[in-house]
């Protein structure tokens, strides 16, 4: 195939919480000056492509200006589009609360008076979310998720409950799946990853440590697929997955090997 542009994940692939994880500053660097379109794309709900770029400078990472996105982003898109001038009850953080308030939609406060909920991370979850999704769900409202990630990595690396832990608990509750999780590895990410690198998918390369997230969209998309073994995938769950990527790097430092 012929690399036109690279999808990178950012935790997990290019960076570890705070710190650049070893040789990928270099390897992004390697990256821009061989042409090739970038787009950093995080599933972490909590901030936008601007402030993503502003990390990722902040750590000695050359990103530039519309370089990247996320499911917050994703998101805000998708209520906007979809649901403009509907009233959203938001169970996540102030984040994604108030980014979806700086959009079309209305952000409501009362359960009643939704005609959509949307759901994502927040480190405040409490009985009470999950008593206000019976009261919003029980309505026959429209039901997102964020992203589907069930952990994320917390400081020091080790995983703590992320967005699709919490959609699970609000399943379970309401015995109710989400009508549509907005984050990778869905359509609607690959759709924003697409018009952002303006290259055809089979020219389009994802590198990502989580199988179910990027690189199952990569394989929805018919993009080339390369997991890093950095972040929350070893090789027990590697072996055991029905998702198989077509290169596995000991990290992105390594993204040569497969680009020569």
């Amino acid at each position: 195939m012929t690399v036109r542009g690279v999808l990178l994940d950012l935790d997990g692939t290019v960076y570890h919480h705070d710190d650049p994880l070893p040789g990928a500053p270099e390897a992004v660097d390697r990256l821009r000056e061989s042409g090739r379109s970038l787009l950093f794309f995080s599933n972490n709900p909590l901030h936008g492509g601007t402030e993503y770029v502003e990390r990722l400078q902040s750590l000695g990472i050359d990103a530039r200006p519309g370089e990247a996105c996320s499911s917050a982003v994703v998101t805000r898109e998708y209520i906007d589009e979809h649901h403009a001038s509907d009233d959203v009850f938001v169970i996540g953080s102030a984040a994604i609360r108030e980014r979806i308030a700086r959009g079309r939609a209305d952000v409501v406060a009362e359960p009643g008076e939704a005609d959509v909920l949307l759901a994502s991370w927040t480190d405040e979850f409490h009985y009470e979310d999950m008593t206000d999704a019976l009261r919003v769900l029980d309505t026959g409202t429209v039901y997102l998720g964020t992203d589907p990630d069930p952990t994320f990595p917390g400081p020091g690396g080790d995983p703590v409950p992320g967005s699709g832990a919490i959609l699970r608990a609000i399943t379970g509750v309401t015995e109710r799946e989400p009508d549509r999780v907005l984050g990778k590895p869905s359509e609607v990410a690959i759709e924003a990853a697409l018009d952002r690198l303006r290259h055809d998918a089979e020219d389009i390369l994802v590198v990502g440590d989580r199988l179910g997230t990027d690189i199952l969209l990569g394989e929805r998309a018919g993009m080339e697929t390369a997991l890093v073994m950095t972040g929350v995938t070893d090789d027990a769950t590697l072996a055991a997955s029905d998702v198989k990527p077509d290169h596995v790097l000991d990290s992105l430092a390594d993204i040569d090997s497969i680009l020569s």
